[in-house]
């Protein structure tokens, strides 16, 4: 009888055990991701994929979303804006990337207009009307997007700046008056590596970040 006791305390301090350690939240269960807005990338609208309503402590951005060196100014941004989320803005900035890209290959400015600011704007209508002038016309096409990552961060009052590093591959052709080919080869996409920096202020209801700065990486 003795034994049975002791089995049966047993069996009940092995059931406590394994109900607090899988019947337990740790904290780091993965939330349920909604379906995503469709033009949630063009806005570069950041919408987090979970909010703790109960803390307004900004959560860990994921170290593999940014480069070492800009860790620092990604925290900064953090703190600033609890709302900001780095995988959301990558998603964003890619959309942002592939759209104004497009734009400009087909000589489409005003499709652009709405997600870069007044100088970047100008730089790329003036690009636009010349390559007009010389009577080119581009083919060009965005085979993939292999990485993005946030290169550098910084705020300033409420001013924030992410520049976002990219590496895709394109595939371009440039064609002349007489429609022939002078330039690239649809067939051989060229991996390119590009730095762009987008700004938007945080106190601002406005959800658009503006690219403000383009740089192509030797």
């Amino acid at each position: 009888m003795t034994a049975i006791v002791i089995l049966a305390l047993v069996a009940l301090f092995i059931g406590l055990r394994l109900y607090s350690v899988l019947g337990e939240r740790t904290g780091h269960e993965q939330p349920i991701l909604k379906p995503a807005d469709p033009d949630a990338d063009a806005r570069m609208e950041p919408r987090p994929a979970a909010r703790a309503a109960a803390s307004s402590m900004p959560s860990e951005p994921d170290e593999l979303a940014y480069l070492p060196t800009a860790g620092p100014g990604v925290r900064a941004l953090l703190a600033a804006d609890p709302s900001f989320d780095v995988a959301r803005f990558l998603e964003g900035s890619k959309g942002a990337y592939r759209l104004i890209l497009e734009a400009f290959w087909k000589g489409d400015i005003e499709a652009m207009r709405p997600y870069v600011d007044a100088h970047v704007f100008e730089t790329f209508a003036a690009a636009v009307e010349q390559r007009a002038k010389d009577g080119l016309t581009l083919e060009n096409r965005l085979v993939a997007i292999d990485q993005a990552l946030v290169a550098g961060a910084e705020i300033e009052r409420s001013v924030a700046l992410v520049t976002v590093r990219f590496e895709a591959d394109i595939a371009a052709v440039t064609r002349n008056s007489a429609g022939e080919v002078v330039a690239g080869s649809l067939s051989d996409a060229i991996q390119t590596r590009d730095r762009w920096t987008f700004r938007k202020d945080i106190s601002s209801r406005d959800p658009n970040w503006l690219l403000v700065e383009t740089d192509e990486e030797e």
